[in-house]
């Protein structure tokens, strides 16, 4: 690819994990970008099947980084951004599939803007629904993705700010990762990229929502929607970034609403065949507070609470959308 002297790299980082029947559609469609200055850095979370081997022979150009275990999407993202060559950092799924001028898209915001740290792209399931327009948060710590399970009839086809981006399909400013730091990997899966945000927030970064830049997630390719697992994550890490960010006022008041979410949870989960998941992620989610609690020391807090607080959200004002606590 040639690049075009004005155009900042893009690194495109891309963590998989037994994803071998999902790559052929997520790197077929990054070849194909009218964007030409980035490069592809895949990172491969000890995956078991054939999928180090398919992209040796199919695509020997993208990077690949290989872990010997699986550190989760924040490890596995993290390993990619540390061997990273770009000005520009841009996460992306394994089960997604970008449209042609996604990148060219979703790059114009933080080109234009310099405050602008975060961009979030139009997210959409096969099924031509919505799966995300970026994240919302709310008193109880719940966070979900913005016109999830919609219909897309053009509601949220407008540039805007948001709170922040899902890391499925986002670009992150280098410098700004400079400055706050990189995923949380004790968060493992789910939450990671709330967590982010939360931290580029109260540094004083902004978040625009880029509706031109759109691809296909295949929501729940690899962690699976509703299994054990993303219940466990989800649930588990909800309370570990609302302790590790939230202003101290902020957090004394919304804490009715974070303590009886959080038993709210066990029955709902209980009904639903799931309650052993659940448990499990209470428990150790109170096991990891002080933890947390100790992470709060070194964030960097520039914005007063106000300016948090007009992202959140009272969570029986707005509609039913795809939570991310509730995978």
């Amino acid at each position: 690819m040639t690049a075009i002297p004005h155009e900042p790299l893009v690194s495109v980082v891309v963590v998989n994990y037994n994803g071998r029947h999902l790559l052929e559609d997520c790197f077929r469609s990054l070849t194909q970008q009218t964007y030409r200055n980035y490069e592809i850095i895949i990172v491969d979370n000890g995956s078991k099947d054939d999928s180090i081997s398919f992209m040796k022979e199919h695509y020997p150009d993208v990077r690949i980084v290989q872990l010997s275990s699986n550190t989760g999407f924040a490890g596995g993202t993290n390993a990619g951004i540390k061997v990273a060559q770009g000005d520009y950092i841009l996460t992306l799924n394994n089960d997604t599939c970008v449209f042609s001028d996604f990148m060219e898209k979703l790059i114009q915001p933080m080109m234009r803007e310099p405050e602008v740290g975060m961009c979030a792209s139009k997210m959409i399931s096969p099924d031509k629904k919505i799966n995300s327009t970026g994240i919302c948060i709310s008193r109880s710590g719940a966070a979900w993705d913005r016109g999830g399970f919609e219909q897309d009839n053009g509601q949220y086809d407008h540039e805007e700010e948001v709170f922040g981006p899902c890391a499925g399909a986002a670009l992150y400013r280098k410098t700004m990762l400079d400055e706050i730091g990189l995923f949380d990997e004790d968060f493992f899966l789910f939450m990671e990229d709330v967590d982010l945000a939360f931290r580029a927030r109260l540094a004083g970064w902004k978040c625009m929502y880029t509706p031109e830049a759109r691809v296909i997630h295949k929501h729940g390719g690899t962690a699976g929607y509703q299994s054990d697992l993303s219940i466990y994550y989800g649930n588990r890490n909800l309370v570990w970034y609302v302790v590790k960010n939230f202003p101290p006022r902020t957090l004394l008041l919304s804490s009715p609403w974070i303590i009886t979410r959080n038993c709210a949870d066990i029955p709902y989960y209980f009904i639903h065949g799931k309650g052993h998941a659940v448990i499990r992620a209470k428990i150790d989610m109170v096991k990891g507070l002080l933890s947390m609690a100790r992470k709060r020391r070194n964030i960097k807090r520039q914005v007063p609470a106000c300016e948090i607080e007009k992202w959140i959200q009272v969570w029986n004002r707005v509609r039913k959308s795809s939570s991310r606590s509730d995978p």
